[in-house]
Formats: structure tokens, sequence, C-alpha cells
């Protein structure tokens, strides 16, 4: 069972059953064991070659109260959950951690973020790393689900779950069967990239494996979506993705330079807060900085790519850093941003090998919304936006 946010003041339960007559209803209610309403939703399998996927329940509860404690039950029957709803407005704390996979350090880094009284995940990329065995895909929502019951997790996708054979299998058909996000609610035609809002923030999830060129469908997506962003409503306005653009590792360097190209531009004009990526198994994080050189105007570029994946850490950084790069390091952990108000945001960096509250970076980030950067930027983006 894992749950996502579904547009304004609704959620999405999603769950999986072996039993293909389980109706895909979700009871619910604001006591326990005492449902005073119900939804019923869709529900959707698939076959990977000689794997044949449980019944894949999809049900979107709400309206929902904002800050408040749900108890729900899947398929009337089971066991009963708990969800807590986001805040609709600050503080909001916002726990991520990408590149996941199923390992001790996976545990270790989900029990970190049980103790931090978050209100929404944030992952870029890399959930299960499946790998094509899809067993794995249960496995990992197993391990997952005491966390992802009981708070909203919105992902997207990594090279892990691209599980492409050609002639034979399309790219990402676990990943969409198992993991719907909100795109058709924010306008896209691809689970791939989507928006949404919480609590004063504007949060874009895009797709570093489908098209970004400046005549794709998620190019053209993303300038609608920035057009109908109003600061004064989500002052906060923060990117995902899983490639990172900037990156002094070793590993997977340059990898993201041509969406960066494409891309950066973009976002740069809208005035993006902050851009998370994963990727990279190890932990970074950017001054504001754009075109490859600081810039007060830019996003803080954070790469926390540091989940807990079977593949190990990435060690070797360039040597001297650039001059972007403000910490680095190699060990595994989860990222940590509480946003205080609308100008005023504490970001947090966890060792899985520290308790839970030492803090091995931090920083306060000031909001471009007020800083004079929009103000500058205003023009710029419109013409951006008016552009074929």
């Amino acid at each position: 069972v894992h749950t996502s946010l579904a547009g304004n003041k609704h959620m999405r339960i999603t769950w999986v059953t072996s039993d293909k007559h389980s109706p895909s209803v979700v009871e619910y209610g604001t006591s326990s064991k005492n449902y005073t309403s119900r939804a019923e939703g869709e529900s959707t399998s698939y076959s990977y070659l000689l794997y044949t996927s449980g019944k894949i329940h999809h049900t979107v509860i709400g309206p929902l109260e904002d800050n408040k404690l749900y108890f729900y039950r899947c398929g009337r029957e089971g066991p009963e959950f708990q969800l807590k709803t986001p805040p609709s407005q600050f503080p909001v704390m916002l726990a991520v951690a990408g590149d996941l996979g199923q390992t001790g350090w996976t545990k270790s880094t989900l029990d970190h973020i049980d103790q931090c009284k978050y209100d929404l995940h944030l992952l870029p990329g890399d959930l299960a790393y499946a790998d094509y065995i899809q067993h794995r895909w249960d496995t990992f929502g197993e391990l997952v689900q005491p966390l992802a019951s009981s708070r909203p997790w919105m992902v997207t996708q990594g090279n892990h779950e691209k599980e492409n054979i050609p002639f034979f299998e399309d790219r990402f058909v676990s990943y969409n069967a198992r993991w719907k996000m909100p795109y058709e609610e924010s306008k896209s035609t691809s689970n791939l990239y989507y928006s949404f809002d919480v609590a004063g923030i504007h949060a874009i999830m895009l797709g570093s494996y489908t098209d970004y060129d400046g005549s794709s469908d998620q190019y053209n997506w993303l300038k609608a979506d920035l057009s109908k962003v109003d600061r004064e409503k989500t002052p906060w306005l923060l990117v995902l993705f899983h490639v990172p653009w900037y990156n002094s590792n070793y590993a997977h360097q340059g990898e993201g330079d041509d969406m960066m190209a494409t891309m950066e531009p973009l976002l740069h004009a809208a005035g993006v807060d902050v851009v998370f990526a994963g990727h990279v198994h190890a932990y970074e994080r950017s001054m504001r900085v754009f075109n490859g050189k600081p810039d007060p105007c830019g996003a803080v570029h954070i790469t926390i790519g540091d989940g807990g994946n079977k593949e190990g850490l990435a060690h070797k950084y360039l040597d001297p850093h650039p001059e972007w790069s403000v910490f680095r390091e190699a060990s595994f952990g989860h990222g940590e941003l509480k946003i205080v108000n609308s100008t005023h945001a504490f970001w947090s960096w966890h060792r899985n090998d520290d308790d839970e509250p030492v803090r091995s970076d931090q920083i306060w980030i000031t909001s471009l919304f007020g800083s004079g950067c929009l103000a500058e930027k205003g023009h710029e983006l419109r013409e951006m936006l008016m552009e074929p």
C-alpha cells in the first residue's frame, strides 16, 4: 500500500492484491474502524515476460481536510492503515531521498526518515532496483509500505525503472502500472512528468528518460505548467528529476548536460528555488547556480542519490571541486527541507551512520520570491513561454 497526492484535497491510495476479484474500494474516516466515507477506483495489471502482476488498485479519496489523520482500509477487508494529510500552509516538512533500493542501507534510511516527522516524501528516481526481476517490485512495496501508506510519496522515474527489452517489453511498464502519479490532474499526457501543489509549494517532477528537447511534449508541458504558476499562492518552486545537472562526482559525469542545455534557461527564467536529483550515489549541495557559474538568481542544486541502493556509494570526486560546489560526501542518508514561511526554508542532510537528529550539512535557503530576481525574470520568462 502506498499513497500519493491526487489534486486539491485528494489522495490516491494504491495497493496490490493476489485476489483478482478484490474490489478497488477504500473505506475511510477520521476515527479508527469508523469508516464514514468510501471511494471506488480503478485497477490494472501487467505481464512482463513470464511474470504476471497482481491486481493493482488505484483509488482516489477525498475531499480530505488538511493536516488531518485518517484511518482507512483497502478492498473492504484486511488491516487498517493511518494516513496524515499534508498541511495547507507553512510550515511543511519534506523528506527527500533517492536511489532507495532494498538493502540494509535502505532500511536504515527509512528508519531515519520515520523519525523526522515529515509531511511528504520526494523521491527523485530509482525506486525498487527491480532491474527486470518483477517480484522485486512487490518486495519493495512491502518494504516501504509502513511509511508510504501513512504519508504521500511523490516519485519520478530513474534509469532502473526503464526495464526495456527491445521487441518484447516497453520502458516503464512496471513503474507506470504501480506508481501512478497525478499527471492527468496536472494536464500532462505522461506519468513520467507532472506537477503538484502542497502548502505554498509548486513542485515539478521531470523525466530524465523521456524526450526533453525543445519540440518534445515534456518541454511544451513544462512551459504550459510554468505559465500557470502564481508565486503569490506558491512562493516556493521546486523541481525534481533523476540525472543531476550539477555533479562533481566521477560517477555519471556529464550525463545531464543535454537536458540541462534545453531546460535550465526555462527553469532559471521561472525562478526555481531548489532542484533535487539522484543517480549519483552520494550527496552534494551547490550554491545558487546557473549556466555553470554561481548566480544569486539561480537554483540550489542538491544531489541526493544516497538512499541505500545495492550498487554502493560513489566515492570519487573531481579535484579541485567546482566553484559552485559547497558540500559533498559519499555517505548513505536522507535530506529534510522544512519550509518555514514564504521566504525561508531550512535544509539539512542526515547520515545513516549518525543518529537522526545529527545534521551533517545544513543551510537556511531564502526563496527567490520577493528577492527582486523574479521581477527581473518576468519579461524573460514571458518571452520564453511565447516561443513556438
